[in-house]
């Protein structure tokens, strides 16, 4: 048995402006990351990281872009994610995401489970920024960081 992720959403924005939303590092990092090395483009490496997380950078590469279309890319090294868009008759988009796959153990199990949570976050953290200007990252994930022991004084 294989585990993959699929996720959807949809968005009332046009096309090219969900498309860049997720290309472009200045609009990415209000919704979704904290840091990148650069725009998401064919036959570059890049290095995303989450503020809240400060122990994890993932490498993101082996990416492949059709303008207004699709995004995929390889992260964590041996998982493939795409992300599809589609115009609606009404102009708005549906955002499909797909990550996967790996087979069926206990670990995997964890990175599916974890991966999408994350995943339908991105997406509804993308709709909350392209379609009302906010940033539902800020302070959503202050209870995961680990907290320094509490000392009697």
């Amino acid at each position: 048995m294989k585990l993959t992720i699929k996720t959807a959403i949809q968005i009332q924005k046009p096309i090219e402006e969900v498309f860049e939303s997720i290309v472009n590092p200045e609009k990415m990092t209000q919704y979704f990351i904290s840091e990148s090395s650069g725009r998401l483009e064919e036959e570059k490496e890049i290095f995303w990281t989450w503020g809240e997380f400060p122990e994890y950078k993932c490498v993101v590469n082996n990416i492949k872009i059709e303008r207004n279309k699709s995004i995929s890319f390889v992260w964590d090294n041996v998982t493939t994610v795409t992300i599809k868009l589609e115009e609606q008759p009404n102009k708005s988009v549906v955002v499909r995401v797909t990550e996967g796959e790996k087979e069926l153990t206990e670990e995997n199990l964890k990175w599916f489970g974890g991966n999408t949570e994350g995943w339908a976050n991105f997406l509804a953290f993308m709709k909350a920024y392209l379609e009302h200007g906010i940033n539902l990252r800020i302070g959503a994930f202050d209870f995961m960081r680990k907290q320094e022991p509490k000392t009697e004084r």
